[in-house]
């Protein structure tokens, strides 16, 4: 078989995957306040230091109620007070004795029920239980979700929104949590567009720069784009400031064998070690991964070289790039891929390809809709696409059958 699918040396997919999951070393560990924890991971587990609720509670706005027999329909109950959310009153219950009681209310001493006010018929300084209710009705009691040393949460664990109410509500105040990389990000090229009028001279607009900004922004890092023409001699230069302060750089274009892609050469000639080069993929075929050691420092620079074709871009990002930032926060699980159905038929390609596709919920199945325009240098699918599905090299696909993906929701 010939074509640049065939080519020999490419590397697989997972083999590629697997080596940025597991190679790069971790980034140190920092105590953040848990409101500036937001989608970090845990670098210790948490434990609870109280119970939840602190206290047993009311569950609704009503009446705790004492009453030593097992009939409750009917009987009447003598008010003796009002207890709010909040409130420190004590109150012991005698039996027939009953206190208005809001929720969240702390549960007074003698407390064998709590009557929801709809099922309570006030009569002066009374109540009447209009039903019969269960023995510990509508309390909640202390530690019945969170047990005192319970863990609450574990090592690696993101923190989403909300596993951070969660833990506030466990008055958890800090965290430890794996350092963000400090990335860069630079864009190679002389064919990027500053205005219209550079249209006319052969060049394009740029999308790689707003793109990654975007990506990194909704990630949760801030990144500087640096831009670049491609001359050995500022690669090199960029390549030598950069991989002493960051921990990833993040390039576009200059990955491949032409005469002025010069990021392999010159990220060699700066100390970079390679790691793999080219995967058997369409986008994205001459992928670069390599990592620096700095000899002086406990300190590694890893530089991911994309292609230049913005399709390329997005998509080794939405695989590649999350996999890399994750595994040097310590986070090195393996992409879970959904399975889900086709619903036409694919044409085969030497190469594994990742394609957008729109999927949908039809009679409880997860279906998968191609979308037109899938060359690397197009991207205005992504106006519809909600996903980036993996479809087998050199077999045809017919309607029916079950291929894997990963969904994106940026």
């Amino acid at each position: 078989m010939s074509g640049c699918g065939a080519e020999k040396g490419l590397m697989s997919i997972d083999e590629a995957l697997e080596l940025i999951r597991t190679q790069p070393k971790a980034l140190k560990t920092e105590v953040l306040a848990l409101a500036q924890g937001l989608n970090r991971y845990l670098a210790t587990a948490i434990y609870s230091e109280v119970n939840l609720p602190s206290f047993s509670q009311s569950a609704v706005d009503g009446y705790a109620i004492k009453r030593s027999l097992t009939q409750l329909q009917d009987v009447c109950f003598e008010v003796i007070g009002e207890i709010k959310a909040g409130s420190e009153l004590d109150y012991q219950l005698a039996d027939g004795q009953a206190i208005r009681i809001f929720t969240g209310g702390k549960i007074p001493e003698g407390t064998t029920h709590v009557a929801r006010q709809e099922i309570v018929q006030v009569e002066s300084d009374k109540i009447r239980l209009l039903e019969q209710i269960k023995p510990h009705a509508d309390i909640r009691f202390t530690g019945e979700e969170v047990q005192q040393g319970q863990q609450l949460a574990d090592v690696g664990q993101s923190i989403n929104i909300g596993a951070l109410a969660a833990l506030s509500m466990a008055g958890v105040q800090r965290i430890e949590v794996f350092q963000q990389p400090k990335v860069a990000v630079v864009i190679t090229g002389d064919e990027v567009a500053e205005s219209p009028e550079d249209l006319q001279a052969g060049k394009v607009f740029d999308a790689n720069g707003p793109l990654l900004k975007a990506w990194f922004k909704d990630y949760g890092i801030d990144v500087e784009i640096l831009h670049i023409v491609d001359e050995a001699a500022q690669v090199t230069a960029c390549f030598e400031l950069l991989k002493y302060t960051y921990d990833v750089i993040i390039t576009t274009g200059g990955v491949s064998v032409g005469d002025y892609d010069f990021v392999r050469p010159c990220a060699f000639e700066t100390g970079f070690e390679q790691v793999f080069w080219k995967v058997k993929q369409k986008p994205g075929k001459p992928l670069f991964f390599a990592a620096y050691q700095s000899p002086e420092q406990d300190h590694h620079c890893y530089l991911l070289g994309l292609p230049g074709n913005p399709a390329a871009v997005y998509v080794s990002m939405q695989i590649y790039g999350k996999v890399l930032l994750d595994a040097l926060q310590n986070q090195r699980q393996a992409v879970q891929w959904f399975s889900a159905i086709l619903t036409h038929e694919l044409k085969s390609d030497a190469r594994e390809r990742f394609l957008r596709m729109h999927a949908y919920f039809e009679q409880g199945q997860l279906k998968l809709q191609s979308l037109a325009k899938q060359q690397s240098h197009m991207l205005s699918n992504l106006m519809q696409a909600n996903c980036l599905v993996r479809i087998p090299a050199n077999i045809p696909l017919n309607a029916g059958q079950e291929v894997s993906g990963i969904f994106i929701n940026n």
